[in-house]
């Protein structure tokens, strides 16, 4: 089984909307600092990077499908140019209410992408901003990061907390390091 760092996007690895808008063209995707060496740092430690965000835009109408398609695949060809590999993107397109199992808090796209990519979810980190995040990892099974950069002061109940994505990638490294490795008696 592989392991995977999840990422949630707006907060992480491009900077948020301003409160009630959305990313929703290729010119308002900013990338935060570091987060494509962070990206590159995670693939050179075996783990799949996977994306999965919340992106209720989609139900909103104010981008379709295939134009949220376009973007991501626009942001994977941008970190894939830069040596960085986004090895899966998952989204939830569906409006707050009525519930579905994919929004975050919940746990289905992490679940979905562990079962279309065989991922030891024990072993795995989900990497975020917001305390639906830290929720959405935990009931996963995932250990957890939370980002508490940009005057965030809340860490929640996070297994660790970073300033940055690339802060992230260099504490999750450290912790994976320290863990200890299964011995095998061959006796």
């Amino acid at each position: 089984m592989k392991k995977a760092a999840f990422l949630d996007r707006d907060g992480v690895i491009n900077r948020k909307a301003p409160e009630g808008q959305y990313v929703t063209r290729w010119e308002e995707m900013k990338f935060l600092p570091g987060a494509c060496e962070a990206i590159r740092l995670l693939n050179n430690a075996g783990f799949l990077v996977v994306v999965v965000s919340n992106q209720r835009c989609v139900a909103k109408g104010l981008i379709t499908t295939e134009e949220l398609d376009s973007l991501h695949a626009q942001m994977r060809n941008e970190f894939a140019a830069a040596g960085a590999t986004i090895d899966a993107i998952y989204y939830c397109p569906h409006e707050i209410q009525p519930p579905c199992s994919c929004r975050k808090p919940r746990a289905g796209l992490l679940l979905d992408a562990a079962r279309r990519h065989n991922v030891d979810l024990a072993g795995s980190w989900m990497i975020g901003d917001s305390g639906r995040d830290v929720q959405a990892g935990r009931s996963a099974g995932c250990r957890t990061v939370r980002l508490i950069g940009d005057g965030k002061s809340i860490a929640g109940d996070a297994d660790v907390v970073a300033s940055s994505l690339l802060d992230a990638a260099h504490k999750i490294l450290q912790v994976d390091a320290a863990l200890p490795t299964t011995a095998v008696d061959f006796e």
